[in-house]
């Protein structure tokens, strides 16, 4: 479904993905983590779930960074890519804190 899209679309797809799944990443964990703090292991599972989803936002946006069209779409592509390695990084950040600080103390 997603070829089915202009380039433009595909762009901009992978460039507001990350942000997103950071955003709710953040939140459910926050309100997992109030609720139980013990449910430690599905924050860390959804953290993986999580880095997934921007992989696949930086491999739709990876074919369009070299298109031979316009100009500004191979750079929404380049930056596409590059919002979705650093809003991994902090998905990645605040996994491996979870797994090495334990939640519950405190």
């Amino acid at each position: 479904m997603i070829r089915r899209l202009s380039i433009r679309a595909r762009a901009w797809i992978a460039l507001l993905s990350p942000p997103s799944v950071w955003f709710v990443f953040e939140q459910g964990l926050s309100a997992l983590l109030h609720a139980r703090c013990d449910a430690a292991p599905v924050g860390i599972i959804w953290g993986i779930a999580s880095l997934a989803l921007c992989a696949i936002a930086a491999r739709i946006a990876w074919p369009l960074k070299t298109h031979d069209g316009d100009l500004a779409n191979s750079w929404l592509a380049r930056l596409a890519i590059a919002v979705a390695a650093i809003f991994a990084l902090a998905i990645l950040f605040q996994t491996l804190a979870l797994s090495l600080v334990p939640p519950c103390v405190g």
